[in-house]
């Protein structure tokens, strides 16, 4: 029972990966068009609506991953570093686990930062993700500029949103 036990538990933190950049032969290309679910249940925001001029980062967390808990964390922390850039967190977990983050990281106070839920896993299958967190930074005319897989140092992101 302990060996099954440890084996689900390394299935389950298996998705948190370690940090690294990830080249996916996308890089330059546009922001894709797909939808979002917000907070509010019932608007689908398309990232079509994304407007050009400041740096976007496509945040894809996992709300029981520990190191998505961390990278968020670290973000908010830093926000006065991120002001001028727009982060999009989005999830394929369930309505209440994404609305539990609202909750604990009071990101309703943070007019830079849109959540919602990718019900259609558009991020994940696009980027061929194998975990969470994954974050894709977007330059100011929303061309992919860098993708990183796991938690990474809130030193590389300010580098890579900064022109």
């Amino acid at each position: 029972m302990k060996h099954i036990i440890n084996l689900l538990l390394l299935v389950s933190l298996a998705g948190c990966s370690n940090p690294n950049r990830v080249n996916t032969g996308l890089e330059g290309k546009p922001l894709p068009t797909f939808n979002l679910l917000l907070a509010d249940s019932i608007t689908k925001f398309s990232t079509v609506r994304i407007p050009n001029g400041q740096p976007v980062v496509l945040f894809y967390f996992g709300p029981y991953c520990p190191y998505s808990k961390a990278e968020i964390a670290d973000i908010l922390k830093n926000m006065a570093s991120f002001s001028k850039v727009r982060f999009y967190l989005l999830t394929t977990a369930t309505y209440p686990d994404m609305m539990s983050w609202q909750k604990t990281y009071h990101l309703e106070n943070y007019p830079n930062i849109t959540l919602g839920r990718d019900s259609a896993d558009f991020f994940g299958n696009y980027f061929n993700t194998i975990g969470v967190p994954y974050l894709a930074v977007y330059d100011r005319q929303k061309h992919l500029k860098d993708l990183f897989a796991g938690k990474m140092e809130i030193s590389t992101l300010k580098s890579s949103v900064s022109e």
